[in-house]
């Protein structure tokens, strides 16, 4: 079962490290040039979330409740700039995308930064989690490619934390797999929104 993660009202007002921010600058700069210029790629539904506050609640998360491991899995990570953050602050990143055109920004982003992140172009459901989908026309349901998990020699349950940023509707199909798959005691960190963000910790009880 998961257990909520109760998160402070006034997380938002987390100092930001400097460098973090200028980083996190920069990356907006990049996401909305890569945005203005939709008609080149087709990841025009691309959607960033607030970097800075997924950054403020990743330190509090570390501080407060302390992960069963170093291991840091994002789903669907895009321009893996949360799997980038996650590297900063020590943890063993990982990120998986399957669109093709987001998966060289990530690419770019690790060069950038720089980061030591494993980045895999592919599905980041493991098999068989398509069966919990309530809906089988969910945006994280029925992607092409390969699965990472047997080529990284790892499974869920090798990582403490995960994060990902749901397709609205979605947020329970997330939960679902990370309920199924992940560790006791892994927490699961999601963007939700604007203002928003959900952690729950994984409990046999």
């Amino acid at each position: 079962m998961l257990t909520p993660i109760e998160l402070p009202s006034h997380i938002n007002t987390r100092p930001v490290d400097s460098a973090i921010a200028k980083k996190l600058r920069q990356m907006h700069q990049r996401i909305e040039a890569f945005q203005d210029c939709w008609n080149q790629h087709h990841a025009a539904q691309f959607v960033a979330a607030d970097y800075e506050l997924v950054y403020q609640t990743l330190t509090w998360l570390l501080e407060k409740h302390r992960p069963i491991n170093r291991g840091f899995l994002e789903w669907g990570c895009g321009f893996a700039t949360v799997a980038c953050l996650a590297d900063s602050l020590g943890l063993a990143s990982y990120g998986v995308e399957s669109h093709p055109d987001l998966i060289v920004q990530a690419r770019q982003t690790l060069s950038d930064w720089p980061a030591t992140v494993e980045l895999f172009h592919g599905d980041f459901l493991p098999p068989g989690a398509e069966d919990l989908a309530f809906d089988s026309t969910l945006p994280s349901v029925g992607h092409s490619g390969e699965n990472p998990y047997e080529i990284w020699g790892v499974d869920l349950e090798d990582f403490g934390l995960m994060y990902s940023y749901p397709w609205p509707g979605e947020d329970q199909f997330h939960e679902d797999v990370f309920d199924r798959y992940a560790a006791n005691e892994a927490m699961l960190l999601m963007f939700i929104g604007p203002n928003e963000m959900r952690a729950w910790r994984k409990s046999s009880r």
